[in-house]
């Protein structure tokens, strides 16, 4: 069978750099800084993350300095004019977090940050205690993985078990993550069910199907025959 689908968990960066909900806007800056993110996790008690303090937050803080009201009210953007005068974290961040927990799976991962339109995600635990972070250049590590691993993955979590009978028969390459399958088998029907799976194994870019039914004893008595 195919082998389980890497998690958050296997991509994650376990050490976060974050800040408490007193965090002034200045140690903010200055911790984003020094640390060359974006964003940040905003903790309370022991490491339980209560949002998220992102550059867009910090942001309105410069926008409207010339308090031109009347362009605020025109663009109806309250929220943005009330972090224009927020000074400390829990002022300025965005709650509640948008968290993942890291047994989900990186497609599962994937898909919240486009719908929620998010570059990263604090990973917690069953009570929201911190455990790390994924990011979009997190998820996009699978496609890093040397195409031999991938080859090896195919012939013996697809190949192998969806062609048991002809599996010596189906070649398998692999070049930039594209994976090429070519050969006879018996049931062209399983090709689709084929292509699915290998879609599924981490690091695969695109799939090529090369295969057609292989020749039965009868087709090729009449072919010697003619």
């Amino acid at each position: 069978m195919p082998q389980t689908p890497h998690i958050v968990s296997d991509v994650m960066t376990p050490t976060v750099v974050a800040v408490g909900r007193d965090a002034p806007f200045k140690e903010i800056v200055r911790t984003m800084e020094q640390w060359k993110v974006s964003a940040l996790p905003v903790l309370e008690g022991e490491d339980r993350v209560v949002g998220v303090v992102s550059e867009a937050d910090l942001l309105p803080k410069e926008e409207f300095r010339d308090g031109d009201q009347g362009l605020v009210e025109e663009r109806q953007r309250l929220s943005d004019v009330a972090k224009a005068g927020a000074a400390t974290a829990a002022e300025l961040m965005s709650a509640p977090a948008i968290t993942v927990h890291g047994d989900v799976t990186l497609a599962q991962a994937a898909r919240i940050m486009a719908v929620r339109h998010v570059k990263r995600l604090p990973v917690v635990d069953d009570i929201g205690m911190l455990q790390g972070i994924v990011s979009r250049a997190d998820l996009l590590k699978v496609f890093l993985r040397p195409d031999d691993d991938i080859e090896e993955e195919v012939r013996r979590t697809v190949v192998s078990y969806l062609f048991p009978g002809f599996s010596h028969a189906i070649h398998v390459n692999v070049h930039e993550g594209v994976v090429t399958l070519r050969g006879h088998i018996r049931d062209t029907s399983l090709v689709p069910v084929a292509v699915r799976l290998v879609r599924a194994v981490e690091g695969v870019v695109d799939v090529e199907p090369h295969l057609t039914v292989r020749p039965g004893p009868d087709d090729t008595g009449a072919q010697e025959a003619r």
